[in-house]
């Protein structure tokens, strides 16, 4: 007879299985989105081509294009970053960096996807804040849940490492921390104690995969019914010739409307799915050094209190779990490792400054 499963082990299986979905339909939304981009930059081409299109309209296509061009420079550095962190984790992928962990490989459509639900700013930069102590950024994030390749206990050090990389990997971390923190207590008070603390979390995770899922699925239909949209338009414009004034006022009238098509295109195509985007950034770290006039720690440190804020964003802690978690936080040498700080300095203060942060915000 199987033995049955806590409500830990139930949530987290919940959790997992949800993120594993999610995964799926950013790799999906990936796919939809390249038809996108390749009609975006048809009809782009169309309108380079036309001679006399009004001052203001040309602008807007000028604005239209650099924000796509940033898009395309985005995709590409999700790319690189994964495949250089690839090669310094020794051949097991990015997500395995120290671990030994294999993962599935990052393809250029899965790394639009990335970008798309990640988004990209007017600046062209990520916005996302993902923690600085991943080795690269949205890749890692996508490859929170679904992509891992390996089972069981070995998994705990990539897990934790994915846990700092966004929002995708989130639900990964309560299980590494107990996997392998939650051995190191005889009491069996602090046993439970972890249990309800992950199991809060995987919960959490499990209602923010669901919002999202269903976020990212009308996303991939809007962007579908648009790229139908701009095929037609392609199809008309093309008839239209290459010289505005030569144009009949409804063509010209018509030509404007694919400008705004456009526009609205382009925005799907760089807004990010808000469902997944960090719940505690290093902005809001900022603000809390600010407010408080405390003095910063440093980098690895900051980057740390930002994943624990992820980690333990609206989970009630009292006193006995800050102390309980914070210890199976330092006794987990795999966790400690990734991070890149020294046990000694992992004072409970660290924690603590991390909640009254997130209270704050």
């Amino acid at each position: 007879m199987a033995k049955k499963k806590s409500a830990l082990e139930t949530a987290q299986t919940k959790a997992k299985k949800l993120s594993e979905q999610t995964n799926k339909k950013i790799e999906e939304l990936g796919g939809v989105t390249n038809e996108l981009h390749k009609q975006l930059t048809e009809i782009q081409n169309i309108f380079d081509e036309i001679r006399g299109i009004p001052a203001k309209d040309k602008i807007q296509l000028s604005k239209l294009k650099k924000v796509r061009l940033e898009w395309e420079h985005q995709v590409e550095k999700i790319e690189a970053d994964y495949k250089e962190a690839e090669v310094k984790a020794g051949g097991f992928g990015a997500a395995g960096a120290g671990a030994g962990i294999a993962v599935a490989a990052l393809g250029p459509t899965v790394a639009m996807g990335v970008a798309t639900t990640f988004g990209v700013a007017s600046t062209g930069t990520a916005i996302s804040t993902l923690s600085g102590a991943a080795a690269t950024n949205a890749a890692l994030a996508w490859l929170g849940g679904g992509a891992l390749a390996a089972g069981g206990g070995g998994m705990a050090g990539g897990q934790i490492l994915l846990a700092l990389a966004g929002p995708v990997g989130w639900v990964i971390a309560g299980a590494t921390l107990l996997g392998s923190g939650i051995f190191f207590f005889s009491a069996l008070s602090d046993k439970k104690r972890l249990e309800k603390i992950f199991t809060n979390i995987s919960n959490r995770d499990s209602n923010s995969f669901k919002l999202a899922i269903v976020e990212l699925e009308e996303r991939i239909t809007r962007i579908s019914n648009e790229t139908k949209l701009l095929a037609k338009a392609i199809a008309e414009a093309k008839i239209f010739g290459t010289n505005y004034d030569d144009m009949t006022e409804q063509q010209q009238y018509e030509l404007i409307s694919f400008v705004n098509l456009m526009n609205s295109s382009t925005q799907l195509l760089v807004n990010p799915i808000l469902g997944l985007q960090p719940k505690f950034t290093n902005v809001d770290l900022d603000n809390y050094f600010d407010a408080s006039k405390a003095q910063k720690p440093s980098e690895e440190i900051q980057n740390l209190m930002v994943a624990l804020g992820n980690l333990l964003y609206r989970i009630k802690l009292d006193d006995t779990d800050k102390k309980v978690l914070w210890k199976a936080i330092r006794s987990n040498k795999k966790f400690i490792k990734a991070i890149g700080i020294k046990k000694k300095d992992l004072e409970l203060d660290i924690l603590q400054d991390t909640i009254a942060a997130l209270e704050l915000n």
